[in-house]
């Protein structure tokens, strides 16, 4: 099976269908996959819903399926979502991705106060179009149904607003995070911190709004793995793997 190509709505699609992949996704279909009539094909609306079939026709700009298979996915509950700390370098977007293809819900870009990377300005709305791209196309790779959603860039105190259970990840904890209690919770985010860690008053201010402080292991993780090693964790406990 071919990696996941998007159409903008498949709204109502049924087995028997004719579905249409164009524009870019199109584009990349034809030129850099080479996908040809008669090879398989899904395709997603990133909203829960692949089709899958086979290609009818492959034309400059359209791609046309011929649908034999259709699959809704339900959103997962408690949904998972991952605050990521913008960090140097590209540890943060390896962050995202790996959460993403590991069935992430939603993930949220936090300056946080040890964050050396810092988005102001234009960078802000250009940068958050840089993290849709790099969830868009690794959902594409993990031919997940659904594309998570990138949330505007949080402060602390958006953070610690949020609703449903918030764990800071923080090797200093006492409480393990398998030893955390999930019964209950709608919505799960959890907090990963730069590379200097999350400052002192962060912690402060995290903790009394509710958050719970968990540590994952022995070891101290980079900002690009904690996400991702946690969400798995996680994952594990609640049955999805």
């Amino acid at each position: 099976m071919a990696s996941l190509y998007l159409a903008p709505d498949l709204t109502g699609v049924s087995v028997g269908a004719r579905v249409e992949v164009t524009g870019d996704e199109a584009r990349h279909a034809l030129q850099v996959a080479r996908i040809r009539p008669g090879e398989r094909l899904a395709v997603g609306d990133g909203r829960g819903t692949i089709a899958r079939g086979t290609v009818a026709t492959a034309e400059p700009g359209v791609l046309a399926v011929d649908v034999d298979e259709v699959v809704h996915e339900p959103e997962s509950a408690p949904q998972l979502w991952l605050a990521q700390a913008l960090a140097k370098g590209d540890r943060d977007e390896l962050a995202v991705q790996a959460a993403t293809e590991l069935g992430v819900a939603g993930v949220i870009p936090w300056a946080a106060e040890r964050s050396v990377t810092r988005w102001e300005g234009a960078k802000v709305a250009r940068n958050e179009e840089r993290w849709r791209a790099i969830v868009r196309e690794a959902s594409k790779q993990a031919i997940r149904a659904r594309v998570p959603e990138v949330a505007s860039l949080a402060t602390t105190a958006q953070l610690a607003a949020l609703p449903g259970l918030l764990i800071v990840l923080e090797p200093t904890a006492s409480t393990p995070l398998t030893a955390v209690p999930l019964d209950g919770a709608d919505r799960i985010t959890l907090v990963v911190g730069p590379e200097g860690g999350v400052a002192p008053r962060e912690l402060e201010r995290l903790a009394g709004s509710g958050a719970v402080l968990a540590r994952l292991g022995r070891e101290v993780l980079r900002t690009s793995t904690a996400g991702p090693a946690a969400l798995s964790a996680l994952a594990v406990r609640l049955g999805r793997w």
